[in-house]
């Protein structure tokens, strides 16, 4: 992005501004009563200034980030050279202390580092260095792609600052959710050095996740690191895309956060930019069923659809008993919530997984009314729009994935007919939505036979 035009003294000042700002907005939040924004301020803090400073250091502001940018270049991939890495992460650490002693000046206090309440160790550093990981794989797969660093995109501040909303809400009440080393060690240095040591244990495992955000990236995106493109690409995409969706809901909805929804939200959009043109980013069986009800993805064939739709259940099924073992065993069920009846909670499911299979056809697959640059914030809105309205009723899980995963986490047979029952209700969305889609998008059906959509399914 111009990266070379601009002085190595601007790329410091700017690296400095993202991790000093986005950061201290967190230290106003927790410390002066309004914690539960905390995770907004943050993520809106650190995406307009992505958008401000991109074009001036490429944005890093989190050594974790610049980690895996590195490990991406020596991979043989894109990324930065050993000297940027180094230069940026001094700066990044530097802006983390002063951010860190200026807390402590105001407040007289500091943020605690380490596990909450009811958590452990290995629950702190696992929510660390998955949503770390997850952050860097965004960054990697929004601006530093060979697709997008030669086209460009609009997207990728939303991309990023939804997926860091997500881990926030997800990860903070295990762990706190720093996911950034400049920060946790510049918290740990400046309390007067009572949490340093359990600072640097947490910034291990978030520059850990770097590094495997970087392996990951090489997985899904071969063609970057010139190496040939297989089949399994695609598989490697939905497995990771729907393990990481399932996951953040179960930690974002056992928490009880009030931001639960914005962050499964958040955490939909990003990875709906990061991987629609590797695998489609369907991650969710029921929207794979509507893609190929519609017959406007002429790759999605009857064999394509049951192996990603095996893939999306299986990977939501791991994240069940992840999300479990992290909440020390403890889950919750599926099923309608107080009050409501089974028939209330399948019409909300049918319908708003309808929605959500509904608006991924025609903002991602459709030629005639694809949105190259919005589609994922659309697909994102689909789930507030579920959550907000059907929450209360059913649940709000719209996806089978999510629906099989939840009961892999809780167990019970009644647990088991129940995911089961709304899973053929959000089936019954998707085949409702390829079905719609075929009357109001007529006319893609003979422009899909010609060519494919460049931002859905093309690896």
């Amino acid at each position: 992005m111009g990266l070379e035009a601009s002085p190595t003294a601007s790329r410091c000042l700017a690296e400095f501004i993202g991790v000093f700002l986005p950061f201290l907005s967190i230290g106003f939040n927790a410390l002066a009563g309004h914690a539960a924004l905390s995770s907004v301020s943050l993520a809106v803090v650190l995406t307009i200034l992505t958008y401000a400073l991109v074009g001036i250091s490429g944005a890093n502001f989190n050594p974790a980030v610049t980690i895996s940018l590195y490990v991406s270049k020596r991979l043989g991939g894109p990324g930065v050279d050993s000297e940027m890495a180094g230069t940026y992460m001094a700066v990044q650490l530097v802006a983390g202390l002063c951010c860190g002693l200026c807390v402590v000046n105001l407040f007289s206090d500091s943020l605690q580092v380490g596990p909450h309440a009811g958590f452990s160790w290995a629950d702190a550093c696992f929510c660390e260095f998955l949503y770390s990981a997850l952050v860097c794989f965004v960054v990697l797969n929004t601006t530093a792609a060979r697709r997008y660093s030669t086209e460009g995109n609009q997207f990728f501040g939303l991309a990023i600052g939804g997926m860091l909303l997500a881990g926030s809400v997800a990860a903070g009440p295990v762990s706190g959710g720093f996911l950034n080393p400049a920060f946790t060690i510049g918290v740990g240095f400046a309390g007067a050095g009572f949490s340093l040591e359990n600072s640097l244990i947490y910034a291990s495992f978030q520059l850990l996740g770097g590094v495997a955000a970087a392996s990951l990236f090489q997985q899904v995106r071969p063609g970057d690191f010139n190496s040939q493109q297989v089949p399994r690409t695609r598989l490697v995409s939905e497995a990771i895309g729907t393990f990481s969706l399932v996951v953040t809901v179960g930690l974002a909805v056992r928490a009880g956060s009030p931001m639960a929804v914005p962050a499964i939200a958040g955490c939909l959009m990003s990875l709906v930019y990061s991987l629609g043109d590797v695998s489609g980013a369907h991650f969710n069986p029921a929207v794979t069923t509507a893609v190929l009800v519609s017959g406007n993805d002429q790759e999605m064939v009857p064999n394509r659809a049951v192996l990603y739709a095996g893939i999306q259940i299986t990977a939501g099924v791991v994240a069940g008993w992840v999300f479990c073992l992290v909440n020390q065993g403890n889950s919750f069920p599926v099923g309608p919530q107080k009050g409501f009846s089974v028939l209330a909670a399948a019409v909300a499911e049918t319908l708003f997984t309808g929605l959500l299979a509904f608006v991924v056809l025609a903002t991602a697959v459709s030629k005639r009314t694809t949105s190259t640059q919005l589609f994922g914030l659309a697909i994102g809105l689909c789930i507030v729009a579920g959550g907000v309205s059907a929450g209360k009723i059913s649940g709000a899980c719209l996806n089978p994935a999510v629906s099989i995963g939840i009961f892999a986490s809780f167990g019970g047979l009644s647990t088991l007919k129940m995911a089961l029952r709304y899973s053929f209700f959000q089936l019954c969305g998707g085949i409702m939505a390829g079905g719609l889609v075929k009357l109001t998008h007529a006319t893609d059906q003979g422009e899909a036979k010609a060519e494919s959509n460049p931002f859905i399914g093309n690896a």
